[in-house]
């Protein structure tokens, strides 16, 4: 996207499906055969540690993904199991890992939105999100879960979804963040899957932290993590003045502010795009900013208050 000068993002990663690749020490990562506008290169899953290893993110319902994991960790034994939250390009894949490894998941809760659905808003099955994960032990913001030579503190970090977490590991300084925070793109807040007020929040969050090394959901890592995330919050605060800024010009609808902002973007994520400026505009309509009809939805008109 055009717009998206002002963050350095990084759409290297030759990583191909399949492979493991040692990226740190006592720590590999292998990409899934899932490539999409929304997902890069694909899922990347994750192994910590060396003998008795944790899986972060074992990616979609795909059976593929799943034997490379498995074979990346032969003769060594999985003890635990991650998921940062639970969109169908992540958690679906933790039962096959789970039933070959009987290793307990961990992850914040099941799937929930991030505010209760309006009338109006029609229940999208297509959402992308994956109803039937359930972890077999919940995890909340602080919680430390260790394993052999190797330590993971949960960061709650909801607003791409309400359930996401981010695991940090304090002793490296590396944070896995999931699709919280990605080196490739923006992430999707898409209401009411995601708020852009709690996504925010828990950006400011992961500022104020120590990790500097941010391992992600797709794409590469991240290098100087906490000086990426305060860019996103530079370009998400630009995108709200670019709403403002044509609702300045009068009242009007999410398409049109879409074809303002987002110049020459992939017509494929025109709608995750309306859904982004939503985000936004549910905000501002609740900071008295801007004005709507009835609740904020995608198929509203707004207008400065």
């Amino acid at each position: 996207m055009s717009d998206n000068d002002d963050v350095p993002f990084n759409r290297n990663f030759p990583l191909k499906p399949g492979i493991v690749e040692e990226v740190r020490p006592g720590l590999r990562r292998v990409l899934c055969n899932n490539p999409s506008p929304f997902t890069f290169t694909g899922t990347v899953s994750y192994i910590v540690g060396q003998g008795n290893v944790a899986i972060i993110d074992p990616g979609p319902d795909d059976e593929a993904h799943a034997a490379a994991l498995l074979d990346a960790v032969r003769g060594e034994t999985v003890s635990h199991i991650f998921v940062t939250h639970t969109h169908r390009d992540h958690s679906p894949n933790t039962a096959r890992i789970k039933q070959a490894t009987g290793a307990p998941v961990y992850a914040e809760g099941p799937h929930r939105a991030s505010r209760p659905r309006f009338e109006s808003e029609k229940h999208n099955p297509e959402s992308g999100a994956d109803r039937d994960f359930a972890p077999d032990v919940n995890v909340a913001h602080g919680d430390v879960v260790e394993g052999d030579g190797w330590r993971l503190e949960a960061v709650a970090t909801p607003g791409h979804t309400a359930n996401h977490l981010a695991f940090a590991w304090p002793e490296r300084k590396f944070n896995f963040v999931g699709d919280h925070v990605m080196g490739w793109s923006t992430s999707i807040v898409a209401p009411p899957d995601g708020s852009m007020i709690d996504y925010m929040d828990s950006l400011n969050r992961l500022a104020a932290r120590e990790e500097d090394l941010y391992f992600s959901g797709h794409g590469p890592e991240i290098p100087d993590g906490q000086r990426f995330v305060r860019f996103l919050i530079r370009h998400r605060k630009a995108r709200e003045a670019s709403i403002l800024h044509r609702l300045a010009k009068g009242e009007t609808d999410i398409p049109t502010m879409v074809r303002a902002i987002y110049i020459g973007i992939d017509p494929r994520l025109t709608t995750a795009a309306g859904y982004s400026v939503l985000a936004h505009l549910e905000d501002l309509v609740a900071r008295g900013v801007v004005a709507t009809e009835g609740d904020p939805v995608i198929t509203g008109t707004y207008r400065m208050a």
